[in-house]
């Protein structure tokens, strides 16, 4: 229930970041307007979060990173391109798996409507 609201709350501040800013830049400007969006909302905001690789027990930093994770339980991936791929899909659900984080948000800021440029996902 928990989860439900914050992915509530981070849907509305970024519909109030692609409404002040629209389409057409960067992912990483994206990123910090809607992580310092959400910190203004009160929300624990990380961003760039390493993300280590187990593999025969062993903790490997293969350059994963999270573009923001909210609250420690929701990763969301940051895209602004022309449509989402699959992979941007797999991207994300290997992210959740990684951390062992259940919710996820991607995100696509190159829309003329951001409603169509968010999709969640839950493991």
């Amino acid at each position: 229930m928990i989860q439900e609201h914050t992915t509530y709350a981070i849907r509305g501040a970024a519909f109030e970041v692609h409404r002040a800013l629209g389409p057409g830049l960067l992912e990483s400007a994206y990123q910090q307007c809607l992580a310092y969006e959400l910190s203004q909302r009160g929300h624990l905001v990380e961003r760039e979060v390493g993300l280590p690789l187990k593999y025969n027990n062993v903790s490997l930093d293969v350059g994963y990173r999270i573009d923001l994770l909210v609250d420690r339980s929701i990763i969301l991936e940051i895209k602004s391109v022309e449509k989402f791929l699959p992979i941007y899909t797999a991207q994300l659900l290997t992210y959740l798996k990684l951390s062992e984080i259940r919710v996820g948000l991607l995100m696509n800021f190159n829309t003329q409507n951001m409603q169509t440029g968010i999709k969640r996902y839950v493991l």
